[in-house]
């Protein structure tokens, strides 16, 4: 049976609530065992630093956490150590999260009120709010009403307080840390006449954001990058007055990138959009019916266009059914070595006990773990071959053309659909570089004595390297997209380079 390969990106969380104390260097040396001994890429990445280098980098962050004992302090001295060894598939998450900050520090409503009551308040009355609001017409720039998680902001021009341009005040809030008037953001113009915002965070700490900008004429995103809307600490406003008519390539784009299941949709005359947000395995049933309601329209248009942009990863079977569509030659694909412990070894007894895999796949876990369990401490070939192909029967006239377009949070199983794909000569690759997390591979976790952190990292190294990596590399596209096309620009761009003659 062909090998699970379970990949996932996860984005680093971080707490921002009340203070709390912790061992940092009980941590530290938990996590430093735990990885040395369970990560399928630890080996790899010594052998090329060198066991000085690690030693140095051990001394330093021992030093460091002896010196912590902020909760928060010491999640990011752990992520900062595990930075040594690569970039992703790799985290320490912190288990606590801000959304349960009352339960942790026992917090009553009227204390969490009571600590930010004296926080910068914006009054207006109402009616001379939504009179100049309604006189904004069709160009109010960032002033109106904003719409921002459990948030409605709103946003005007401050003339009473002439060091900042704009002020963005609470409306209404879902969280009992802001409260009415309270100001939540501030809009300053720098000498050289370029608009930069703060932002204020649950906790009331700022966040500086160097830049932001329009998509459209209803969203407004602020942060730093070339791509704001991928980067998670950045902000996203969305215009809630005065509404304003979008630019139909902005709206399909914003559809596109919140929508959580995966769609097909006809874009023009011979062009079929297929997006897939995710490969995560629970979409695997939704990608095949979705494909099966719409073969006979991919199979009948000339071109089509498969929107993977932030898609971190899943599960390999998920792309399973799509590979009919871009086959022309058979396929080639690297396997992975898996380091066989007693607790990593314990993800085939969860595969096992899970209600969602299916018999095929838990007969596959029972069998993978008597191997592993008879080589403890070494890497064990589970298919026993190294490159497996996939040959089918079909090579289908159409779609002629396939484009896939990427961006730079594009990473895992997503990377292993690209690496396949692009064997095809239907396809090409269109975007940015994709975020480079492939070579260590199948994340597991791991909870710390303490229960305060959870170690997420690699069950398996790929035969790839070191001949051909993606971690920290990524893979390139054919046809790049620089900052000049915008990325709600992408799908007519590459409609366009489609039915170029």
């Amino acid at each position: 049976m062909k090998k699970i390969i379970v990949l996932i990106v996860l984005v680093q969380l971080s707490y921002n609530g009340f203070s709390q104390t912790c061992d940092c260097s009980s941590n530290l040396k938990w996590l430093t065992e735990t990885f040395e001994k369970n990560d399928a890429g630890f080996q790899y990445v010594i052998d090329i630093k060198g066991e000085s280098s690690y030693a140095t980098h051990n001394k330093l962050y021992t030093e460091k956490a002896s010196k912590i004992s902020d909760l928060n302090e010491c999640h990011k001295l752990l992520n900062g150590w595990t930075a040594f060894f690569r970039e992703g598939h790799l985290n320490v998450q912190l288990i606590a999260q801000s959304q349960n900050i009352n339960e942790q520090t026992g917090s009553s409503d009227k204390e969490i009120i009571e600590k930010y009551k004296n926080s910068e308040q914006f009054k207006i009355e109402k009616q001379e709010f939504d009179n100049y609001v309604d006189k904004l017409g069709n160009n109010p720039g960032v002033e109106g009403v904003w719409a921002l998680g459990s948030y409605t902001i709103g946003i005007l021009k401050d003339k009473t307080n002439p060091n900042r341009e704009y002020v963005g005040f609470i409306i209404d809030s879902k969280s009992l840390y802001w409260q009415k008037n309270q100001v939540k953001l501030e809009i300053f113009k720098t000498k050289d006449g370029k608009l930069t915002l703060t932002y204020y965070m649950g906790d009331h700490s700022s966040l500086e954001l160097e830049k932001f900008e329009f998509y459209g004429k209803n969203v407004l995103i602020a942060g730093s990058g070339n791509d704001l809307y991928a980067n998670p600490s950045n902000i996203y406003l969305e215009r809630v007055l005065p509404k304003l008519i979008n630019d139909k390539k902005v709206q399909r784009y914003f559809n596109s990138i919140q929508a959580n299941n995966p769609f097909i949709e006809k874009v023009s005359d011979n062009t079929v959009l297929l997006r897939i947000p995710s490969f995560n395995y629970s979409n695997k049933k939704y990608i095949d019916s979705l494909l099966n309601s719409n073969d006979n329209l991919i199979k009948s248009t000339e071109n089509l266009i498969i929107d993977v942009r932030y898609n971190g990863g899943g599960a390999d079977a998920s792309y399973d059914g799509m590979k009919s569509y871009l086959y022309t030659n058979p396929i080639r694909k690297v396997g992975v070595a898996y380091l066989s412990t007693e607790l990593n070894n314990q993800s085939m007894v969860d595969i096992m006990n899970e209600p969602y895999w299916s018999d095929d796949e838990k007969k596959w876990a029972k069998e993978s773990l008597y191997k592993l369990n008879k080589h403890i401490g070494e890497f064990v070939n589970l298919d026993e071959r190294i490159v497996s192909i996939d040959t089918l029967k079909n090579i289908y006239p159409n779609p002629k053309n396939v484009a896939i377009l990427v961006n730079g949070n594009c990473g895992s199983t997503t990377e292993q659909f690209l690496l396949e794909a692009k064997q095809s000569k239907k396809v090409k690759i269109f975007g940015t570089t994709t975020a480079g997390v492939l070579d260590i591979s199948n994340m597991y976790y791991v909870i710390s004595p303490s229960k305060e952190f959870k170690l997420w990292y690699g069950l398996s190294k790929s035969y790839r390297i070191p001949e051909m990596t993606i971690d920290a590399t990524g893979i390139q596209p054919d046809y790049y997209f620089d900052k000049t096309t915008k990325p709600y620009e992408w799908i007519d761009k590459t409609i366009e380079i489609l039915n170029y003659n």
